[in-house]
């Protein structure tokens, strides 16, 4: 599963942390510098592996839904799964990753996934897994992510100098798109020649990759942040992201985004099988071109935010996503459809990768992993709202018309999303 994220669950829930201003006196030196340090080259190769290995385990878990029970409501009821632990936990898990040594920490919930994925493999292999059955193993899933995500975010800054750091968030987002344009192609493949089973089989493989890793890991520094209560920590990260006007503004912009654009999510296993009358293959071709479209976004994104400025470009990144839905809903032929789902992952990069690092700048060191927690659970119980609002909608008024819908909604929250300006801070990053 994902070690960093950009998801929803998925992770797209994971980032690093920069602070503002910070320069580095080489700044000129390429971007690839921070694997010149061996632990976060292997870590890096072991996020890579796991990334890989999340979106292969995403196309599994979609598909295998669809063989089981094929309705609307339970297809998107896979991602809400996932997303509810995050919802109710993500604050939580942010305060233990402040106060608990991160190294054992990461080790306990690698362990509890490998498990648990290991389990799902077999029982899907053995023909037992049931629909709810499967919910009930993907929840669990998301409980160890729910802690996993903010103690890894906390932990990257250790392994690169403090000048790196951003060039380290940097390789985090090409790692996670990279797995994002192959693996659910990959996972397709693997369904055709092997069977669902495999897809779960290969990610249980990647956390034992990083458990590998973890062992290895020797921390320079163990200290944890006791000073307060864990209930008056938890209070101090939601006061602070409740009173800084500019994280109300990050929050409400990720619900304005989020809410709207789960649909695609929810609903593209049954989108690609049932509308399209594509295989697990083609369902895998159209998440892996979101994929590329989000590494496209992301090597446009610094020249377009110069150009426009962080809230433009907001607006225009769910303008471009609303397109493409508003295309899926009208189910055209192929070469539009992809160059559609190329559109939403341009969107869907840049309007989170905006939000998110916004947030890591407005954030102080302190409050790093709470404040995180906070966006979190915004971004999951926004994910997990959505997909159930648009599993209903498909539902009562058909796939392409729960299509339409939302990206008729996703052009009005573009246009809200203007009267709640954030920092400039980003605007010359």
């Amino acid at each position: 599963m994902s070690l960093n994220s950009s998801r929803p669950i998925a992770s797209p829930y994971a980032s690093v942390v920069v602070d503002a201003g910070q320069r580095s006196p080489t700044a000129g030196r390429s971007a690839w510098e921070p694997l010149r340090q061996p632990m976060f080259r292997l870590f890096w190769i072991a996020s890579l592996a796991s990334n890989l290995g999340t979106w292969i385990h995403e196309v599994g878990a979609g598909w295998l839904m669809t063989t089981l029970d094929a309705t609307p409501e339970m297809v998107a009821a896979v991602r809400t799964s996932m997303a509810l632990p995050i919802v109710f936990l993500a604050i939580p898990a942010g305060v233990l990753a402040d106060r608990i040594d991160k190294r054992h920490l990461l080790i306990g919930t690698q362990s509890i996934l490998l498990f648990v994925t290991a389990m799902l493999a077999v029982s899907t292999a053995t023909g037992v897994i049931t629909a709810w059955g499967l919910l009930a193993m993907t929840f669990i899933i998301g409980l160890g992510m729910v802690v996993h995500v903010p103690t890894w975010q906390s932990a990257i800054p250790e392994l690169v100098p403090r000048w790196q750091i951003s060039r380290a968030v940097g390789l985090g987002s090409i790692s996670f798109n990279l797995a994002r344009a192959v693996g659910p192609a990959i996972g397709g493949v693997l369904i055709a020649l092997l069977g669902i089973w495999s897809t779960f089989a290969i990610n249980a493989i990647s956390f034992a990759g990083v458990l590998t890793v973890l062992i290895r890991w020797r921390r320079d520094t163990t200290e944890t942040s006791r000073g307060r209560s864990f209930f008056s920590s938890m209070r101090q990260g939601i006061r602070y992201v409740a009173l800084k006007r500019t994280m109300r503004h990050v929050m409400l912009g990720v619900v304005l985004f989020v809410l709207p654009g789960s649909a695609l999510w929810s609903l593209m296993p049954l989108y690609a099988k049932t509308a399209l009358g594509w295989g697990a293959q083609g369902f895998g071709i159209l998440v892996a071109m979101i994929g590329v479209g989000a590494v496209v976004g992301a090597s446009m994104l610094p020249r377009v935010r110069s150009r426009l400025g962080s809230d433009r470009t907001i607006a225009a990144a769910m303008t471009l996503y609303a397109i493409g839905m508003l295309t899926l809903s009208s189910e055209p032929a192929w070469p539009i459809l992809l160059a559609a789902t190329l559109l939403m992952g341009c969107g869907w990069m840049a309007t989170l990768t905006t939000l998110n690092a916004t947030a890591q700048i407005t954030l102080p060191s302190r409050l790093r992993a709470r404040g995180m927690g906070c966006y979190l659970t915004m971004m999951a119980g926004s994910m997990s709202l959505g997909s159930f609002v648009w599993g209903q909608t498909a539902g009562a008024i058909g796939m392409s018309g729960a299509m339409l819908a939302s990206g008729i909604a996703m052009i009005a929250t573009a246009m809200i999303s203007l009267l709640f300006p954030l920092a400039a801070t980003l605007d010359d990053a």
